[in-house]
């Protein structure tokens, strides 16, 4: 079977198990809302429950910050 999208991008942590059938769920869309979270709306493909989750962005400056503090450039 070939990888959805989700499957390349978001790790098993990140895509929240069906409260109802316990199958991984897919993501199916992102909508940015304020003070820097979004909208996470994910649905089982097996039995079809929809669930949402507000979540911080991760890619917030402060998150690219701390991400990137340690690198130095090339010597």
């Amino acid at each position: 079977m070939p990888l959805s999208l989700t499957d390349v991008l978001l790790t098993p942590i990140e895509r929240p198990r069906c409260v109802r059938c316990r199958t991984q769920m897919n993501l199916t869309s992102i909508v940015p809302r304020p003070g820097r979270t979004e909208k996470r709306t994910f649905e089982c493909p097996k039995c079809d429950f929809i669930e949402t989750k507000v979540v911080s962005d991760p890619l917030s400056p402060e998150e690219i910050n701390r991400l990137t503090e340690n690198i130095l450039p090339p010597t």
